[in-house]
């Protein structure tokens, strides 16, 4: 029988990681942004915990993905995080975006730029290895990320949309809603 493809947006507690990590919900959204088809490459910028380019891969036993780390205590998490969530293939590499992303695989199918958004030339960079009518994503919750969203928005197209969670929690005996940092996310597709 084949292998049924793993639905995007695992509890955040499956992640080992330091707090960068893109929240369930918001992954979610992420992934079916990303639309990962068999065989399709991913670039994972800013990779944090890994968890976009780990279930970029649940998704399809073909679907192929590199996590692109600059501090190693992450990068190796990473590595763990992926093998213990069935995925030990991803490649993970550890260096300076965006730098470091003329050293890797290309061109990408599909590009999440989820941290280091503010970098020098990162959306240019990402953009440019994009291959034609592949999918770049970038979400953000700082000013600074938005004002390059933006900016990129205007000179490239695409979809933007503010994704807000709110989540129950205790309010002495009680339950309240507490809100989460709203993401802006940019979504363009490179013209074919």
């Amino acid at each position: 029988m084949p292998a049924v493809p793993a639905v995007p947006g695992l509890p955040d507690a499956s992640y080992d990681h330091d707090g960068q990590l893109t929240k369930r919900e918001v992954r979610a959204i992420t992934l079916a942004r990303l639309a990962p088809v068999p065989g399709e490459l991913l670039w994972d910028v800013g990779a944090g915990a890994g968890s976009v380019a780990i279930e970029w891969m649940r998704a399809h036993p073909e679907c192929r993905a590199v996590a692109v780390e600059d501090r190693p205590e992450r990068a190796r998490r990473i590595t763990a995080n992926a093998a213990a969530l069935g995925v030990p293939a991803l490649a993970v590499v550890t260096g300076p975006a965006p730098a470091v992303l003329a050293t890797l695989e290309g061109p990408p199918d599909a590009v999440f730029v989820g941290g280091g958004l503010t970098a020098p030339g990162m959306i240019a960079t990402c953009w440019d290895a994009l291959r034609p009518g592949g999918r770049l994503v970038a979400n953000t919750v700082t000013v600074e990320g938005e004002r390059t969203v933006l900016e990129a928005h205007g000179r490239l197209g695409g979809d933007l949309a503010r994704i807000a969670v709110d989540r129950a929690a205790p309010l002495g005996a009680l339950t309240t809603w507490r809100p989460q940092i709203p993401v802006l996310q940019w979504t363009a597709t490179k013209p074919a």
